[in-house]
């Protein structure tokens, strides 16, 4: 029996292959779909936002450093208010404590790598968030501002600090420290306005410099200036407590650069995305100093050459007898 015109009309070849094109549109969605999330995936672990200070030309400047230092294969968005309610497993970099304390507010689960933070400030978050929450610390550490000093007056034996009652904590752990480079230091704690100056002098006839740590509630711009006419008057130095005080009469500082932090916070985030935990916080071990030469050669003060400090500084801190052996 030969086949019919309405048999052949359905065995026939444009009609068989037209039945499977809706098939192979479906097929193809499914595929595209089931890929989507994955593609996805691999975005999201290669972006990270920033929470900016309200200093714009700083962020503006930390934008372009952590761009260079994060490469190409990452993409830096600015954060806004309400970002970690739609996505709280992205690494947030802040800028300052205020940027990081707005983030934290509004998401406590939310993985935060702090910059341009001191160690006081973000210590007891990093040690509570099991390494969800990280820093590269920005001030100096103190024992790098005490064997600056040491350097600068090679016959250094005595430090003197000054604290409120509630700072003095501050300095605990470097007067720990300091022995074993050949110092001796002692807190002098300031009780009120009034006995800040009292309270100076007597730490100047103790300390052969003062070591000035980042507390707002001694150093600030109201008696920073009453703080070094009263050291200088007495032939005392003072160490710290950052680049910017040097130019406001301090003697030195150590800093860390811009650069640096910027390097060392991609190394962190690298390490997020390996672990799923920051390291914990850390110092970059490059650092400069800042140095007042006008009040060096007011007090007479021979000052060696600025990379010539630095060495110097590194190798005390590797190898503590090499300072209470000169």
């Amino acid at each position: 029996m030969k086949p019919t015109n309405e048999t052949r009309s359905r065995i026939r070849p444009g009609n068989y292959a037209s039945r499977w094109v809706p098939l192979t549109i479906a097929l193809f969605m499914f595929v595209a779909l089931s890929v989507q999330p994955v593609a996805a995936q691999s975005t999201a672990g290669s972006l990270v936002y920033l929470a900016g200070s309200e200093n714009s030309a700083l962020n503006r400047r930390m934008l372009s450093l952590l761009e260079s230092t994060l490469g190409s294969t990452t993409t830096i968005r600015s954060f806004s208010s309400g970002q970690t309610s739609q996505d709280s497993t992205t690494p947030v970099i802040t800028l300052g404590p205020e940027a990081f304390t707005r983030v934290r507010q509004e998401n406590r689960n939310v993985p935060i790598l702090a910059l341009l933070v001191d160690q006081s400030f973000i210590d007891g978050y990093a040690e509570r968030s099991e390494g969800s929450v990280s820093a590269v610390l920005y001030n100096p550490p103190l024992i790098r501002q005490a064997i600056t000093g040491q350097v600068i007056l090679p016959h250094a034996t005595h430090v003197a600090m000054l604290a409120r009652p509630d700072t003095a904590e501050l300095y605990e752990s470097l007067i720990e420290k300091l022995p074993a480079y050949g110092l001796n230091g002692r807190v002098f704690v300031v009780s009120s306005d009034e006995d800040l100056i009292p309270t100076l002098i007597h730490a100047l006839n103790y300390g052969d410099f003062i070591l000035a740590a980042p507390d707002n509630s001694i150093y600030n711009p109201r008696t920073i200036k009453h703080i070094l006419l009263t050291a200088y008057r007495r032939n005392r130095i003072v160490i710290g407590p950052s680049q910017a005080y040097v130019k406001a009469g301090s003697l030195a500082s150590t800093y860390t650069p811009l650069t640096e932090i910027a390097s060392l916070a991609a190394e962190y985030v690298e390490h997020y995305r390996a672990q799923g935990r920051f390291p914990t916080p850390a110092y970059p071990d490059t650092f400069r100093i800042e140095l007042n030469q006008q009040v060096a050669r007011s007090l007479n003060i021979p000052l060696p050459d600025r990379q010539e400090i630095i060495d110097s500084v590194r190798e005390r801190l590797a190898d503590p007898e090499e300072a209470t052996d000169e």
